[in-house]
């Protein structure tokens, strides 16, 4: 009877081992056992994938060694100390720690231990779950979260800046006109000073000029429907620059230009298109701070039916890795902005039949970008419109 209860007894624990050891290789999660002496005892598959090394090349090892330095240095003296104290500090709790794989990366883990009295001595078990994609998830929600933000201000911003152009416009048309009525009376009489005239011309020009510059930055700003239009390139070209060199403390323009004589005009919506180009100059200015020699070139010519323009810096080029990311949205490395500029920019392109391309790397240059606009009839620009609000 007695052999018969150990026979029963024998296939039991013989079953639970079975059923243990296919519950231990087959959680998702990594499990290993160590015991006082901090030697790995036992580690399962997950264990395996995620650190790297075979339960063959652990098992009989101190566990420090899927430990960073700083941890593992201090980790048996951890043990020690609960067994002398019964203090525990991780044990039961659970927390986020760090491991490091075979070949000396380091990732998040959490990390979950219980204990044990066996036979052969206290024993250790550690659950440890890979935190690297929630991390990513994590990060990503905060990177949207923050461009959110972003957003908003821009569309804040946006409002402002039409509503201040609006506001300046009319104080800058009643100078004007004040200007306009001195100098037609100076111009008639015989009695004032020739020298004061010139100032005072000087002066309704320099007021013409600051009233260009706010229209434009209305146009820039505003919301509105996309509207073709017939733009003469060379004088849009110059507009341009004049925008992005507005608020520089340069002695000398970064920027020198040339169009290709008798080009034919762009039917293009002139809102969009400035914007393309005024970010494109922008990043180019950026890309030069730096650098010894700051140069920025717009040039326009006549390609296959197309009008070509290309803005040239002499900065550092655009690094190999980031050149499939470039033209897609949020990808952007600079700490301004959004990474919007680039992915916006070509869907305005595209939208009105063109296309924007990184242009070859030009001996003494860094990046040439390259705007395509048809000349001939295109597709409306209806989407981009959108993109732009």
């Amino acid at each position: 009877m007695d052999q018969g209860l150990d026979e029963h007894s024998e296939r039991q624990a013989t079953v639970s081992d079975a059923r243990l050891a296919s519950v231990f290789d087959t959680a998702a999660d990594g499990i290993v056992v160590i015991n006082e002496r901090c030697q790995v005892l036992a580690f399962n598959k997950a264990c395996e994938k995620l650190f790297g090394y075979t339960a063959a090349e652990l098992i009989g090892d101190n566990v420090m060694k899927i430990m960073p330095a700083d941890f593992a240095a201090a980790h048996d003296g951890f043990v020690q100390h609960y067994l002398d104290t019964g203090e525990k500090k991780i044990i039961g709790i659970g927390r986020e720690v760090r491991g490091r794989h075979k070949d000396g990366t380091e990732f998040p883990v959490e990390l979950s231990v219980g204990d044990a009295s066996t036979s052969e001595g206290r024993q250790f078990i550690g659950i440890l779950r890979d935190l690297r994609s929630r991390k990513s998830v994590e990060e990503r929600l905060a990177q949207a979260q923050a461009q959110l933000v972003h957003m908003t201000r821009i569309s804040a911003m946006d409002e402002m800046g039409a509503a201040i152009a609006h506001e300046l416009n009319q104080p800058l048309t009643a100078i004007l006109l004040y200007l306009q009525s001195v100098s037609r009376k100076a111009g008639a009489s015989a009695d004032f000073d020739p020298m004061m005239l010139s100032v005072i011309l000087k002066a309704e020009k320099e007021a013409e000029r600051a009233g260009e510059i706010i229209q434009r930055m209305r146009q820039l700003v505003e919301k509105k429907e996309p509207e073709r239009e017939q733009i003469e390139v060379a004088s849009f070209a110059k507009a341009c620059i004049e925008l992005v060199e507005l608020g520089t403390n340069e002695r000398r323009s970064l920027f020198t230009s040339s169009v290709e004589p008798g080009l034919p005009t762009l039917p293009a919506d002139p809102v969009q298109i400035r914007q393309v180009l005024v970010n494109l100059l922008k990043n180019a200015r950026e890309a030069v701070s730096d650098s010894k020699t700051k140069n920025v070139h717009l040039a326009a010519d006549l390609k296959d039916g197309f009008v070509e323009f290309q803005v040239s810096d002499t900065g550092t080029g655009v690094p190999e890795d980031l050149v499939p990311e470039l033209f897609k949205a949020f990808t952007g490395k600079k700490q301004k902005g959004l990474g919007l500029g680039l992915a916006i920019s070509r869907s305005i392109a595209q939208n009105h039949g063109g296309d924007l391309l990184l242009g070859p790397s030009v001996s003494g240059r860094g990046a040439t970008f390259i705007l395509k606009l048809p000349v001939g009839t295109a597709r409306r620009a209806n989407d981009a419109g959108a993109l732009c609000d």
